[in-house]
């Protein structure tokens, strides 16, 4: 196995032992679950350095010419959901908004039949100035990533003074029609409770809906700890010090977010308590990092690489059949919480959100 100066494996292909899957038909593995939601990181580069994520120097980016271009990413997004039943389609990166394949990327996607939905999560810098053209292409609606709207914690927590972008982001993306407009945040150990608090009152004031995110071990530094990060019993306690929460009663279906209604709806907030409440066993994601490959799970030891499948002259059955096969060997769940759990070697600006 060869690996990039990050140590990020450049080939690695699904060795776990298990049966042949099914050929046709929905995108399903081992234990039933099926796949419709499918993850597309355009890149690893991001505009911050955000102190969860990456160091203050950044990192090694992939090689350009390791990234997919869009004709490569056009294929692939058209055997996703022409063969394999996809139905929703979320760009991310590192920062999708630094790809100058966005637009195309969105048009390509929403070109298909049947239209599958479309969502970009960015961390807003850019957004105020793109929103129409993303509308235009055919994006349906935007997650922003905010953590904090209190400018001395912003500048801390990502190690850059542009909160006020994001906050022009945000409205733009709601002028333009990008609704639901949603807020994703990563609570600070030191300060998070408190601007939890804050960031709730923010979206309820501005018509946005806030989801609150348990830190994981996707870090590039793999200096996580579970006892310095909020677990949604602690986030959900700090919120109700300010305000009425009781659990909404609309099916969750596969939805990550447990959702709360505040102060009596109809507003409400979502709690992903990916560590401390696991919801693996209704997953229905598959994710395709910037350099073409298929991983089943975020937290995957294991890849498929589509790219050189696509770039060796493979034709769709056999892009289709590998895709298949990376999905039907995933794993239970991401095993955070087993004795034995290792952190993925890729961090998450690498893998995509």
């Amino acid at each position: 196995m060869t690996v990039t100066a990050l140590g990020v494996p450049s080939v690695r292909s699904v060795a776990r032992s298990v049966a042949p899957g099914p050929s046709s038909g929905p995108l399903v593995d081992t234990f039933g679950r099926v796949a419709t939601d499918l993850r597309v990181s355009l890149t690893d580069r991001c505009n911050l350095r955000c102190t969860y994520c990456m160091p203050a120097e950044g990192l090694d980016w992939l090689p350009g010419d390791d990234l997919l271009r869009l004709d490569e990413l056009e294929r692939l997004l058209t055997v996703a959901v022409t063969r394999l039943g996809i139905t929703d389609v979320r760009f991310t990166g590192g920062e999708p908004l630094l790809s100058r394949n966005l637009e195309g990327a969105i048009a390509a996607a929403t070109a298909l039949h049947p239209r599958p939905q479309t969502a970009v999560t960015t961390n807003g810098i850019g957004l105020a100035r793109r929103a129409v053209a993303l509308k235009a292409a055919g994006l349906d609606r935007v997650n922003v990533s905010l953590d904090t709207v209190d400018a001395d914690h912003f500048a801390r927590i990502t190690r850059r003074d542009r909160l006020a972008d994001v906050l022009d982001g945000l409205a733009a993306a709601a002028a333009a029609g990008l609704t639901p407009v949603k807020v994703n945040a990563v609570l600070d150990p030191e300060t998070g409770l408190d601007d939890a608090v804050a960031l709730l009152r923010f979206c309820l004031d501005h018509g946005y809906q806030l989801r609150i995110i348990e830190q994981m071990p996707l870090d590039a530094g793999h200096q996580w700890r579970r006892d310095q990060s909020i677990d949604a019993d602690r986030i959900l306690s700090a919120l109700r010090r300010s305000f009425d929460l009781v659990p909404d009663t609309a099916p969750r279906g596969s939805a990550p977010a447990q959702l709360w209604r505040v102060d009596g709806g109809p507003a409400t907030v979502g709690v992903i308590a990916s560590v401390s409440h696991a919801f693996c066993g209704a997953c229905d994601r598959t994710r395709l990092t910037a350099d073409g490959q298929v991983r089943s799970c975020l937290f995957s030891s294991e890849e498929t690489d589509l790219r050189r499948l696509l770039r060796r002259g493979a034709d769709d059955d056999a892009i289709e059949a590998a895709w298949r096969a990376a999905m039907w060997a995933k794993p239970a769940g991401h095993g955070i919480n087993d004795p034995g759990f290792e952190q993925p070697v890729r961090p998450m600006s690498a893998i995509g959100g």
